[in-house]
């Protein structure tokens, strides 16, 4: 399974972006789809999941904020980012895991993107 993230940029605080992630291969075999995001000096953390049958979660620190969604037909999952802050601002992975269980730390994950940068200025 290969994972392709788009969609990061520059943005103001109080902002939108809408990040994509679309999934190539042996996609029969993915469950949860997931959103991590690393800043620069940090460990990478969780921001969001989504199962396979749409049940979500969010870390606290965008709950409200972010809306992860899925479209199983094309294998792909989105991020809508909404009311950016400067501390919204990393890289970030899309990634996806085989066992339908949501998993908050990265090593469950079995496939990852390749990162997209997201900025937001103050």
């Amino acid at each position: 399974v290969q994972l392709q993230a788009s969609g990061g940029g520059l943005v103001q605080a109080g902002g939108s972006l809408r990040l994509s992630c679309a999934a190539s291969g042996r996609t029969s075999s993915i469950n949860v789809m997931a959103w991590f995001r690393q800043a620069p000096g940090k460990q990478r953390e969780f921001v969001a999941a989504i199962s396979s049958d749409s049940f979500t979660y969010y870390a606290d620190s965008v709950k409200g904020r972010f809306t992860i969604s899925r479209d199983n037909a094309k294998n792909a999952v989105y991020l809508q980012m909404n009311s950016l802050k400067p501390e919204d601002t990393a890289v970030y992975f899309c990634a996806a895991e085989r066992n339908g269980v949501i998993r908050l730390t990265p090593s469950p994950y079995d496939y990852w993107g390749q990162g997209t940068l997201v900025t937001v200025s103050s």
